[in-house]
């Protein structure tokens, strides 16, 4: 996202900075620390049943503040985050959601994309948006009267919401990205003011005992991996 050409009005030397002081891990380390990050992160899986079991405290807030902490086109952050925790606001959601999915299961779709999700087991029932003790709807902020044009806001939103997911995972819960469409509905079910556009709808919370996922598996490096 950095586009610095030159043609500011002022050159960047003008603008205030501070020391960078990233943490100090040993070369020794490093592979270690990626490779321990990348077997928890291994595990991670999207969850459609959900317990009722409470969620600790504040492990939302700190979840959305890491979220926070993503690169965004000129440090706009152009990202909002809503917690649905009130269980008739989720059931509001949840018959919102599931008559926008009904139609694209049963008209919208086509048949190849139908045969993609076909493995998965997913339809238009959506039960996971009320028995998930929270749902996190996250935002994109357009310009507005009280918000600035953004820059690259899908790419902004979009790695905040993988941090999100991470620290999550991180702290033993479990997610799902849910994404209806279209999803202009969401603005009124979570009060939210126009210039304010949804792009995920993520259930969090402890997987039910029974819960079970596909059996799917992830691309090898190799598959996905590129070295010049």
């Amino acid at each position: 996202m950095d586009r610095t050409n030159g043609l500011a009005d002022e050159p960047p030397a003008a603008y205030p900075t501070v020391p960078y002081r990233p943490p100090a891990v040993p070369a020794g380390e490093a592979e270690a620390r990626a490779r321990a990050f990348h077997d928890v992160m291994a595990r991670r899986r999207t969850v459609r049943d959900f317990s009722e079991r409470p969620l600790p405290d504040g492990v939302v807030e700190w979840a959305i503040r890491t979220a926070a902490t993503a690169p965004s086109g000129a440090n706009v952050q152009p990202w909002r985050f809503v917690v649905l925790t009130d269980p008739e606001r989720r059931a509001r959601l949840r018959e919102a959601a599931e008559a926008e999915e009904r139609e694209f299961y049963g008209r919208r779709a086509s048949a190849e994309w139908l045969r993609a999700l076909a493995p998965l087991g997913t339809d238009w029932r959506k039960p996971f948006l009320e028995t998930a003790p929270a749902v996190i709807v996250v935002f994109e902020v357009h310009k507005g009267p009280g918000s600035p044009r953004p820059y690259y806001t899908k790419e902004s939103v979009g790695i905040a919401v993988g941090l999100l997911l991470a620290t999550l995972h991180q702290a033993g819960l479990a997610t799902l990205t849910h994404t209806p469409s279209p999803m202009r509905f969401l603005n009124e079910v979570c009060d939210r003011p126009p210039e304010e556009r949804a792009a995920y709808v993520i259930p969090v919370g402890y997987p039910a005992g029974d819960a079970r996922v596909p059996d799917i598996r992830r691309k090898d490096p190799e598959q996905v991996m590129v070295r010049l």
